[in-house]
């Protein structure tokens, strides 16, 4: 039998300790939430991999790194209510849930939504709504949000999630160019979003953020 516990450890300490993220929250979290339970069945195995897990449809789990230093850059608090975006199978906001005061995890299949509840219900997540809806139209009905994550690749932000943070908040998001991208947290100050860059990674795009095509002549 695969002994899960002992790769958790592992994870954190040659992925995320080293990755120079060193917030208590964090770390505390990503030791205790079991990862593998919040990836498909036949991907298990590589739950605890230095790669993202694919979901399907583009969709993946962030690797450890790129996530634990997704939330150590955008700086959660305990009074925080964090829009999750492209929550999948609720990896991710049952971490960010026991940092967090709340977490709305929006996901756009009605599969996922339906295993992330129970997986979020078993592992004591109560302080997580999962809302089912289109990525790129965020969550308005329980914002607006001190901070936002987006779980995965994108090219463009949609208006949506502008609007729904919070004047003062943050997001994090992982701008991909070509097969590398960058990590930027963007803060909201007058109605709109001044990015700074963080660290590289890398992530499919999520549908529906790419951006349009052009042609030239």
């Amino acid at each position: 039998m695969t002994d899960f516990a002992t790769r958790r450890r592992f994870m954190v300490d040659t992925q995320v300790r080293t990755a120079d993220v060193t917030e208590f929250p964090i770390i505390d979290a990503m030791l205790n939430i079991p990862r593998e339970v919040f990836v498909p069945r036949d991907r298990i195995e590589a739950a605890y991999s230095s790669e993202p897990v694919a979901l399907g449809q583009d969709r993946v789990v962030l690797d450890p790194r790129c996530f634990a230093k997704m939330l150590e850059a955008i700086d959660l608090t305990n009074d925080d209510l964090v829009l999750d975006a492209g929550a999948g199978l609720g990896y991710s906001a049952a971490v960010i849930a026991r940092i967090a005061e709340a977490v709305v995890a929006l996901e756009d299949d009605a599969d996922r939504i339906s295993e992330a509840q129970g997986l979020l219900s078993e592992h004591d997540a109560d302080n997580v709504i999962l809302v089912e809806g289109p990525l790129t139209e965020g969550c308005a009905q329980h914002g607006p949000y001190d901070a936002i994550v987006v779980e995965g690749g994108i090219e463009v932000l949609p208006d949506a999630f502008v609007d729904q943070l919070k004047e003062g908040g943050r997001i994090a998001c992982l701008f991909m160019e070509g097969p590398l991208g960058t990590v930027r947290i963007g803060y909201k100050v007058d109605g709109r979003i001044n990015w700074r860059p963080v660290f590289n990674a890398s992530a499919p795009v999520i549908d529906g953020f790419r951006k349009e095509a052009t042609f030239a002549l």
